[in-house]
């Protein structure tokens, strides 16, 4: 049975609400911003995340790319593994997989998901899915990649990836979550040949900043962390749609989207309301089915 539309909220109501968590607010902390309650926010984020995904899906397809970098970024569900295995309840460490076009900065392909060979091979089918013309990719070192590029493109590819080694993490205290200080780079083409200038997966990693910093789920240090996996879907379903289209890129002076082709313009957030609710209006009714359990709601 379709839940209701929300009534109570105009249009640009939804549209700061939305606005507020893609600048890296919480849950809680938009609520209290936008006047409105915890429960709203995540029925809106849960329906603005899907449409956001069927965004994507449409409208980023046949792209001209040439120079591809891929890569994984850690977060967790509920808890993590070590709490996890202490017996609490939650998934774990989760992964987001991004491609991203490291000439336009638009993100290609993103996956949520485990770090396992399937979620691999999904997420390189869907970037070869996505691109309409031979390109050239660019990987971290991880031994699951070359396995999926070959099945998603075969010999359709050059393929090379970026092996970093790393020296001991910092012992000191403050340091506790640093990375290690890479000691090493080495730079080996996979499949095809990858010009060595080329294979790089720094604009990745940047954006794997902008994705910790501009959403609040994958902050470290916070109790704003996903208590439910379906919620952290949405919110990076809202987050790329908000960096695709929405967001000028610093060096670009434009959207990714823009400098892809694929967009006439800067969109504003208040068009993908627009969106849900010609979405709601054919579906007579909110888009998803989305209720919070019984405790109040679960981010």
């Amino acid at each position: 049975m379709q839940n209701g539309p929300m009534r109570k909220l105009s249009t640009d109501q939804r549209a700061t609400i939305l606005g507020a968590l893609v600048e890296g607010n919480s849950v809680n902390a938009t609520a209290r911003l936008c006047g409105c309650s915890k429960v709203t926010v995540l029925r809106l984020l849960a329906d603005a995340g899907t449409i956001a995904a069927r965004w994507h899906d449409r409208h980023v397809r046949d792209l001209q790319a040439e120079r591809v970098q891929a890569d994984e970024i850690w977060s967790f569900v509920g808890c993590k593994d070590k709490a996890k295995r202490a017996g609490a309840s939650g998934l774990g460490s989760v992964w987001t997989w991004i491609a991203l076009d490291a000439d336009t900065k638009l993100a290609i392909s993103y996956w949520l998901g485990s770090r396992e060979q399937e979620d691999a091979d999904i997420f390189m089918a869907d970037l070869a899915a996505r691109v309409g013309n031979w390109i050239q990719l660019s990987t971290d070192g991880l031994s699951l990649y070359p396995d999926a590029v070959r099945q998603a493109f075969g010999k359709s590819i050059d393929y090379a990836q970026v092996v970093k080694q790393y020296g001991n993490p910092p012992r000191e205290t403050g340091a506790r979550y640093s990375p290690g200080v890479c000691i090493g780079c080495e730079k080996r083409r996979v499949i095809g040949f990858a010009f060595n200038e080329d294979i790089s997966t720094s604009h990745v990693e940047r954006q794997n900043l902008t994705l910790r910093m501009q959403s609040r789920r994958f902050t470290r240090l916070t109790n704003a962390f996903s208590r439910r996996i379906e919620n952290h879907w949405h919110a990076i379903n809202l987050h790329f749609w908000h960096y695709n289209w929405c967001r000028r890129h610093q060096t670009l002076k434009t959207t990714p989207a823009v400098a892809a082709g694929i967009a006439n313009g800067r969109m504003l957030m208040v068009e993908l309301v627009e969106a849900l609710e010609a979405a709601e209006a054919e579906a007579g009714g909110r888009i998803t089915d989305y209720l919070p359990s019984p405790g109040g709601g679960s981010k």
